[in-house]
């Protein structure tokens, strides 16, 4: 059986489906995990050390000795989305309750879904639509994005807008696998190598375990929320990129373009700052499944819209007499695909 041809087939389908099976879990035997204990009650509770050795991971796989092209660009997108995603935290706090909206065709939205929705780009995503249709470089850029991974820019933003408050302990406990990841990524390439291998496979585990705190029917109710957010991502961050792109990354607005997405690691941060922050936590089941509709929205419009764009600014190109300012890198090497 070809099961994992056919869950790459689904735009973040590695992180999706075994939450959506953790969903199932949770809905039909809410208590599994307890009944059956040990190493079984650990794989469905056990997100939080899960995500803390996938954050590690990630953290070893940033490189810091990248091209300077490829840390200008990877520079540009990275500050681009945090600065986009903080205004869109701020405004939306005049007009969203602290508690997230509780009933209409909105119920369920909260700034949690938000911030963690627009601060994080899909890195696999981005690279995989850019070896497609940008330069080698571009297509590198993701070196950067893996900063965004995890509670810390969300907690940043959060704190940034008068949303919440984090205790200093709190917020150097959330970061510190990461920069000892970081650190030793560094140091040694082997360890990057090692480590960097680990972050694909701990995807299918956080998932199951973020699946197993979402009721079914929380998913059903934050369809309408959830997609909304997603076409909302596309629009509100992907035109500051686009334009950071091409006037400060010195591309044509592809790359700003392709990194307008939501990752699929994002689905984990309500849950982390819910654990963080108690008022948080009420909202951590709707903002969970609402961030990863607004993943799937996302990951299936973004390489469209990217192949549209990347033509026109061909055609464009062409019919000025001039040459692109990327040029298709088929077959340009990448070290990891980033976060989904």
């Amino acid at each position: 059986m070809k099961l994992k041809q056919a869950i790459d087939r689904i735009p973040g389908g590695l992180m999706l489906v075994p939450m959506l099976l953790g969903a199932c879990v949770h809905t039909f035997a809410p208590n599994a995990g307890k009944y059956l204990g040990s190493f079984t009650n650990g794989l469905i509770a056990g997100t939080v050390p899960i995500l803390a050795v996938w954050f590690f991971c990630m953290g070893a796989t940033i490189n810091l000795r990248a091209t300077g092209v490829v840390l200008r660009k990877s520079g540009t997108l990275l500050a681009t989305k945090i600065v986009i995603a903080w205004l869109a935290t701020l405004i939306a706090a005049q007009f969203i309750p602290d508690e997230g909206i509780r009933t209409g065709l909105f119920a369920g939205l909260s700034l949690l879904a938000i911030t963690t929705s627009m601060d994080m780009t899909n890195g696999g995503l981005y690279a995989a639509v850019m070896q497609q249709y940008g330069s080698k470089e571009e297509a590198g850029a993701f070196v950067l994005m893996s900063i965004e991974s995890g509670p810390l820019v969300s907690m940043l933003i959060l704190g940034a807008a008068g949303v919440a408050v984090f205790e200093t302990r709190l917020f150097v406990g959330a970061v510190l696998p990461f920069l000892i990841g970081f650190t030793l990524g560094n140091l040694d390439a082997d360890l990057r190598e090692l480590f960097g291998r680990c972050v694909h496979p701990l995807i299918p585990f956080f998932g199951f375990a973020l699946g197993n705190g979402i009721d079914l029917n929380v998913i059903a109710k934050s369809g309408l929320p959830g997609v909304a957010l997603g076409l909302a991502v596309i629009v509100v961050t992907g035109v500051p990129l686009i334009l950071a792109d091409k006037f400060i990354g010195g591309g044509n607005g592809t790359a700003g373009l392709a990194a307008s997405s939501t990752a699929g690691a994002a689905v984990a941060n309500p849950a982390i700052i819910g654990e963080m922050i108690p008022k948080f936590k009420p909202m951590v089941p709707a903002a969970t499944a609402i961030v990863a509709t607004a993943c799937l929205v996302t990951a299936i419009l973004v390489p469209i819209l990217t192949a549209m764009w990347a033509k026109r600014a061909k055609r464009a190109a062409r019919a000025s007499g001039g040459s692109m300012a990327t040029r298709p890198a088929h077959g340009s090497p990448i070290e990891h695909e980033g976060h989904v």
